[in-house]
Protein backbone atom coordinates (compact mmCIF):
# COMPACT_ATOMS: atom_id res chain seq x y z
CA UNK A 1 0.00 0.00 0.00
CA UNK A 2 1.01 3.44 -0.80
CA UNK A 3 2.18 5.14 2.23
CA UNK A 4 0.55 8.74 2.08
CA UNK A 5 1.23 11.15 4.84
CA UNK A 6 -1.97 13.01 5.98
CA UNK A 7 -0.78 16.54 4.47
CA UNK A 8 -0.19 14.51 1.06
CA UNK A 9 -3.48 13.00 1.45
CA UNK A 10 -4.85 16.33 1.25
CA UNK A 11 -2.84 18.03 -1.32
CA UNK A 12 -3.91 15.04 -3.18
CA UNK A 13 -7.52 15.46 -3.01
CA UNK A 14 -7.30 18.94 -3.28
CA UNK A 15 -5.29 18.79 -6.58
CA UNK A 16 -7.92 16.26 -8.22
CA UNK A 17 -10.56 18.40 -6.68
CA UNK A 18 -12.35 15.29 -5.28
CA UNK A 19 -14.24 17.26 -2.05
CA UNK A 20 -16.37 18.07 -4.93
CA UNK A 21 -17.47 14.42 -5.38
CA UNK A 22 -15.43 14.08 -8.59
CA UNK A 23 -11.90 13.28 -9.71
CA UNK A 24 -10.91 16.73 -12.31
CA UNK A 25 -13.21 16.09 -15.38
CA UNK A 26 -13.64 12.59 -15.57
CA UNK A 27 -17.00 10.92 -15.84
CA UNK A 28 -16.77 6.92 -14.24
CA UNK A 29 -16.36 5.69 -17.89
CA UNK A 30 -13.24 8.19 -18.19
CA UNK A 31 -11.49 7.69 -15.07
CA UNK A 32 -11.76 3.93 -15.67
CA UNK A 33 -10.22 4.26 -19.19
CA UNK A 34 -7.69 6.72 -17.80
CA UNK A 35 -6.32 4.41 -14.82
CA UNK A 36 -6.54 1.23 -17.46
CA UNK A 37 -4.40 3.25 -19.61
CA UNK A 38 -1.99 4.72 -17.25
CA UNK A 39 -1.25 1.67 -14.79
CA UNK A 40 -3.20 -1.57 -16.47
CA UNK A 41 -5.67 -1.59 -13.53
CA UNK A 42 -9.87 -1.75 -13.70
CA UNK A 43 -10.89 1.06 -10.82
CA UNK A 44 -14.20 -0.92 -11.05
CA UNK A 45 -12.78 -3.79 -10.06
CA UNK A 46 -14.44 -5.02 -6.63
CA UNK A 47 -11.10 -4.84 -4.89
CA UNK A 48 -10.75 -0.92 -5.15
CA UNK A 49 -15.02 -0.44 -3.62
CA UNK A 50 -15.29 1.71 -0.58
CA UNK A 51 -18.25 3.50 1.42
CA UNK A 52 -20.79 4.74 -1.37
CA UNK A 53 -18.16 3.03 -4.74
CA UNK A 54 -18.14 6.59 -6.17
CA UNK A 55 -15.34 7.93 -8.10
CA UNK A 56 -13.42 9.27 -5.29
CA UNK A 57 -14.28 6.84 -2.50
CA UNK A 58 -12.69 3.89 -5.21
CA UNK A 59 -9.43 6.09 -5.78
CA UNK A 60 -9.06 6.59 -2.26
CA UNK A 61 -9.44 2.76 -1.54
CA UNK A 62 -6.89 2.31 -4.42
CA UNK A 63 -4.12 4.76 -3.18
CA UNK A 64 -4.82 2.27 0.17
CA UNK A 65 -4.41 -0.95 -1.86
CA UNK A 66 -1.87 -0.43 -4.59
CA UNK A 67 1.82 0.05 -4.46
CA UNK A 68 3.60 2.97 -3.91
CA UNK A 69 5.13 2.47 -7.21
CA UNK A 70 1.91 2.15 -9.00
CA UNK A 71 0.33 5.35 -7.48
CA UNK A 72 3.26 7.25 -8.02
CA UNK A 73 2.81 6.26 -11.46
CA UNK A 74 -0.73 7.45 -11.47
CA UNK A 75 -0.56 10.50 -9.78
CA UNK A 76 2.08 11.49 -12.21
CA UNK A 77 -0.21 10.67 -14.82
CA UNK A 78 -3.61 13.13 -13.46
CA UNK A 79 -0.62 15.65 -13.20
CA UNK A 80 0.13 15.61 -16.93
CA UNK A 81 -3.39 15.85 -17.38
CA UNK A 82 -4.14 18.76 -15.59
CA UNK A 83 -1.05 20.40 -17.87
CA UNK A 84 -2.64 18.99 -21.00
CA UNK A 85 -6.14 20.65 -19.79
CA UNK A 86 -5.33 23.43 -17.94
CA UNK A 87 -1.99 25.05 -18.98
CA UNK A 88 -3.72 25.50 -22.27
CA UNK A 89 -5.93 28.10 -20.44
CA UNK A 90 -5.28 31.62 -20.16
CA UNK A 91 -7.49 31.49 -17.05
CA UNK A 92 -4.85 31.87 -13.69
CA UNK A 93 -4.47 28.61 -11.65
CA UNK A 94 -1.59 29.94 -9.74
CA UNK A 95 -3.07 28.26 -6.41
CA UNK A 96 -4.28 24.65 -8.66
CA UNK A 97 -0.98 25.00 -10.05
CA UNK A 98 1.23 24.79 -6.48
CA UNK A 99 -0.62 21.88 -5.71
CA UNK A 100 0.26 20.39 -9.21
CA UNK A 101 4.00 20.84 -8.50
CA UNK A 102 3.63 19.57 -4.94
CA UNK A 103 1.60 16.29 -6.14
CA UNK A 104 4.62 15.99 -8.52
CA UNK A 105 7.40 15.84 -5.74
CA UNK A 106 4.94 13.13 -4.02
CA UNK A 107 4.68 11.03 -7.35
CA UNK A 108 8.38 11.44 -7.40
CA UNK A 109 8.92 9.88 -3.89
CA UNK A 110 6.37 7.27 -4.15
CA UNK A 111 8.22 5.90 -7.72
CA UNK A 112 11.14 5.55 -5.92
CA UNK A 113 9.55 2.25 -4.56
CA UNK A 114 9.66 -0.59 -6.79
CA UNK A 115 6.13 -2.36 -8.27
CA UNK A 116 7.65 -5.37 -6.90
CA UNK A 117 9.97 -6.60 -4.45
CA UNK A 118 13.42 -7.92 -5.57
CA UNK A 119 13.25 -6.98 -9.17
CA UNK A 120 16.73 -6.27 -9.04
CA UNK A 121 17.78 -10.21 -8.58
CA UNK A 122 16.06 -10.97 -12.69
CA UNK A 123 20.06 -10.78 -13.37
CA UNK A 124 21.98 -13.64 -15.31
CA UNK A 125 24.04 -15.65 -13.06
CA UNK A 126 26.11 -16.30 -16.66
CA UNK A 127 27.62 -14.16 -19.03
CA UNK A 128 25.17 -14.68 -21.96
CA UNK A 129 23.89 -11.37 -24.25
CA UNK A 130 20.38 -13.22 -25.01
CA UNK A 131 19.99 -14.38 -21.46
CA UNK A 132 20.12 -10.25 -20.52
CA UNK A 133 18.24 -9.35 -22.87
CA UNK A 134 15.82 -12.06 -21.78
CA UNK A 135 16.14 -10.48 -18.27
CA UNK A 136 16.17 -6.67 -19.16
CA UNK A 137 12.58 -7.42 -20.74
CA UNK A 138 11.43 -9.25 -17.76
CA UNK A 139 12.34 -6.29 -15.73
CA UNK A 140 10.95 -3.50 -17.99
CA UNK A 141 7.47 -4.95 -18.09
CA UNK A 142 7.53 -5.04 -14.09
CA UNK A 143 8.46 -1.43 -14.10
CA UNK A 144 5.49 -0.71 -16.82
CA UNK A 145 2.68 -2.65 -14.34
CA UNK A 146 2.45 -5.22 -16.62
CA UNK A 147 3.24 -8.29 -15.01
CA UNK A 148 1.08 -10.76 -16.66
CA UNK A 149 3.01 -10.06 -19.55
CA UNK A 150 6.37 -11.23 -18.08
CA UNK A 151 5.55 -14.92 -17.32
CA UNK A 152 6.14 -16.47 -20.12
CA UNK A 153 9.75 -15.14 -19.90
CA UNK A 154 9.84 -15.22 -16.00
CA UNK A 155 9.36 -19.09 -16.68
CA UNK A 156 12.21 -19.21 -19.35
CA UNK A 157 14.58 -17.08 -17.16
CA UNK A 158 13.75 -19.23 -14.74
CA UNK A 159 14.55 -22.65 -16.36
CA UNK A 160 18.06 -21.26 -17.41
CA UNK A 161 18.81 -19.68 -14.29
CA UNK A 162 18.24 -23.20 -12.22
CA UNK A 163 20.26 -25.07 -15.22
CA UNK A 164 23.28 -22.42 -14.80
CA UNK A 165 23.05 -23.37 -11.09
CA UNK A 166 23.02 -26.85 -11.52
CA UNK A 167 26.19 -26.58 -14.26
CA UNK A 168 28.12 -24.70 -11.77
CA UNK A 169 27.65 -27.50 -9.70
CA UNK A 170 28.35 -30.38 -11.65
CA UNK A 171 24.76 -31.73 -11.13
CA UNK A 172 23.70 -33.70 -13.67
CA UNK A 173 20.49 -33.56 -15.52
CA UNK A 174 18.90 -34.22 -18.79
CA UNK A 175 17.22 -31.60 -21.51
CA UNK A 176 14.42 -33.11 -21.40
CA UNK A 177 13.80 -32.95 -17.63
CA UNK A 178 10.92 -30.54 -15.97
CA UNK A 179 11.80 -27.61 -14.67
CA UNK A 180 10.69 -28.93 -11.12
CA UNK A 181 12.46 -31.94 -11.43
CA UNK A 182 15.81 -30.17 -12.42
CA UNK A 183 15.43 -27.03 -9.33
CA UNK A 184 14.26 -30.23 -7.40
CA UNK A 185 18.25 -31.48 -7.73
CA UNK A 186 19.60 -28.07 -7.38
CA UNK A 187 17.79 -28.07 -3.45
CA UNK A 188 18.75 -31.32 -2.51
CA UNK A 189 22.51 -30.47 -3.59
CA UNK A 190 22.06 -27.63 -1.00
CA UNK A 191 20.51 -29.67 2.07
CA UNK A 192 23.26 -32.77 1.01
CA UNK A 193 26.14 -30.63 0.80
CA UNK A 194 24.87 -28.75 4.68
CA UNK A 195 24.64 -25.11 2.59
CA UNK A 196 21.40 -24.57 4.60
CA UNK A 197 21.47 -23.81 8.60
CA UNK A 198 17.78 -24.64 9.27
CA UNK A 199 15.30 -27.70 9.07
CA UNK A 200 12.64 -25.18 8.41
CA UNK A 201 14.96 -23.21 4.76
CA UNK A 202 15.21 -26.71 4.01
CA UNK A 203 11.64 -27.60 4.45
CA UNK A 204 10.50 -24.21 2.53
CA UNK A 205 12.61 -24.57 -0.08
CA UNK A 206 11.70 -28.07 -0.70
CA UNK A 207 8.06 -27.12 -0.62
CA UNK A 208 8.67 -24.30 -3.52
CA UNK A 209 9.67 -27.19 -6.00
CA UNK A 210 5.64 -27.72 -6.14
CA UNK A 211 5.58 -23.81 -6.39
CA UNK A 212 7.90 -24.47 -9.69
CA UNK A 213 5.67 -27.16 -10.80
CA UNK A 214 2.62 -25.55 -10.53
CA UNK A 215 4.63 -22.22 -13.01
CA UNK A 216 4.51 -24.89 -15.82
CA UNK A 217 0.92 -24.92 -15.93
CA UNK A 218 0.78 -20.73 -15.62
CA UNK A 219 3.12 -20.77 -18.38
CA UNK A 220 1.37 -23.51 -20.79
CA UNK A 221 -1.92 -22.44 -20.10
CA UNK A 222 -2.22 -18.27 -19.03
CA UNK A 223 0.68 -16.59 -20.59
CA UNK A 224 1.74 -15.74 -23.56
CA UNK A 225 3.77 -18.95 -24.43
CA UNK A 226 0.58 -19.85 -26.31
CA UNK A 227 -2.65 -18.31 -27.81
CA UNK A 228 -4.12 -17.94 -23.76
CA UNK A 229 -6.58 -15.68 -21.60
CA UNK A 230 -4.14 -13.81 -19.68
CA UNK A 231 -3.43 -14.65 -15.90
CA UNK A 232 -5.05 -11.30 -14.02
CA UNK A 233 -2.26 -8.81 -12.66
CA UNK A 234 -2.35 -9.37 -9.15
CA UNK A 235 -2.24 -13.47 -9.41
CA UNK A 236 0.29 -12.45 -11.72
CA UNK A 237 2.69 -10.17 -9.18
CA UNK A 238 2.10 -12.79 -6.73
CA UNK A 239 3.99 -15.07 -8.75
CA UNK A 240 6.52 -12.58 -9.48
CA UNK A 241 7.33 -11.56 -6.42
CA UNK A 242 7.60 -15.72 -5.07
CA UNK A 243 9.80 -16.04 -7.84
CA UNK A 244 11.97 -13.00 -7.45
CA UNK A 245 12.28 -13.73 -3.59
CA UNK A 246 13.21 -17.63 -4.51
CA UNK A 247 15.49 -16.21 -6.82
CA UNK A 248 17.09 -13.43 -4.31
CA UNK A 249 17.76 -16.02 -1.63
CA UNK A 250 19.47 -18.65 -3.85
CA UNK A 251 22.06 -15.46 -4.99
CA UNK A 252 22.57 -15.15 -0.91
CA UNK A 253 23.10 -18.99 -0.57
CA UNK A 254 25.39 -18.91 -3.95
CA UNK A 255 27.51 -16.34 -2.43
CA UNK A 256 28.79 -18.85 0.25
CA UNK A 257 28.89 -21.55 -1.66
CA UNK A 258 32.48 -22.88 -2.80
CA UNK A 259 33.10 -21.81 -6.72
CA UNK A 260 34.63 -25.04 -7.32
CA UNK A 261 32.10 -27.49 -8.85
CA UNK A 262 31.36 -31.23 -6.93
CA UNK A 263 29.93 -33.83 -8.96
CA UNK A 264 26.57 -34.53 -7.97
CA UNK A 265 24.47 -36.52 -10.05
Amino acid sequence: MANLSYKEKVIIEKFLEMQRGGVLYFSNSALKEFILDAVNLDIEDSIYHYKSGSRTNRLRKFFSVESEYTVGVLLNEFCEYWIAQDRLSFIDYSEQEKLYHECLEIAERLKQNSVAEHIDAIQPNVEDRDFDRLAKTIRESIEKNEPEIAIDRLHTFTFRYIRELCKKHDIEYSESESMNAVYGKYIRYLADSKQLESVMTERILKYSINIIEAFNTVRNDMSFAHDNPLLNYHESMLIFNNIANTIKFIEFIESRVPTYPTKYG
